[in-house]
């Protein structure tokens, strides 16, 4: 009987030690994490003010347009486009590279691609200049004219950038540059006798049109 006794006792005061070593580490880690939570929103704060610094520091430009749309001019055009040139120019520009350029200048080197169509502007024909004789018609074609100078972005690339020890890219520079080197798509073009052709394409084009409609003698004046 005494045997049972003492098992029972040691068993309940085995309980009570594993209930108060228990409560004694919960208690413990309560503490710990009261102790850590200020540290913690100290930590959460500061990295908070970090990414609010870097987005300062390296804004992320918005772009809004504006929900209103304004249509200037609306005409009706009757361009025969007649050729089409396919252009790439390579563009140099500095800025303030006289003796301080080392420091304050600036240098870009671009490379640009454009198109150029040029053609006939069937809207100019009046109509005395055309005119049948003796079955023969005789056609006076408006010269032929640039119609589009357009670079395109996708392919428009800046190879080489140098800068000064106190100098940033300054972005007039780079709109300067692509506006000298459309300039010199459309330059190029032209001395390429962009004209000539579109001129003879045209007159190609319109002599297969008036055959089909039946004049089968068409002489282009000049």
């Amino acid at each position: 009987m005494k045997n049972s006794v003492n098992t029972i006792m040691s068993f309940l005061i085995l309980v009570v030690l594993a209930a108060g070593v228990y409560f004694i580490v919960q208690t413990v880690r309560e503490g710990a994490q009261s102790a850590t939570a200020p540290f913690q929103q100290v930590n959460e704060a500061n990295q908070a003010l970090q990414t609010q610094v870097s987005q300062m520091m390296n804004p992320t430009p918005t772009i809004i347009p504006d929900p209103v749309t304004y249509i200037n001019e609306i005409r009706a055009v009757a361009r025969l486009e007649t050729i089409q040139y396919s252009v790439s120019q390579v563009v140099t520009a500095e800025a303030n590279q006289g003796t301080l350029g080392f420091l304050f200048g600036n240098k870009i080197l671009v490379q640009i691609h454009g198109t150029v169509i040029a053609g006939i502007d069937m809207e100019k024909i009046q109509p005395g200049d055309m005119r049948l004789e003796g079955g023969v018609l005789f056609v006076r074609l408006p010269p032929a004219e640039v119609f589009v100078t357009a670079l395109d972005e996708n392919k428009t690339e800046v190879y080489n950038v140098q800068e000064g020890l106190f100098a940033d890219v300054d972005p007039n520079l780079v709109i300067d540059t692509l506006v000298v080197g459309k300039e010199k798509i459309l330059n190029s073009a032209l001395e390429d006798g962009i004209l000539t052709q579109a001129q003879a394409n045209g007159e190609a084009y319109l002599l297969k049109f008036f055959n089909a409609l039946g004049f089968k003698s068409v002489i282009f004046e000049h």
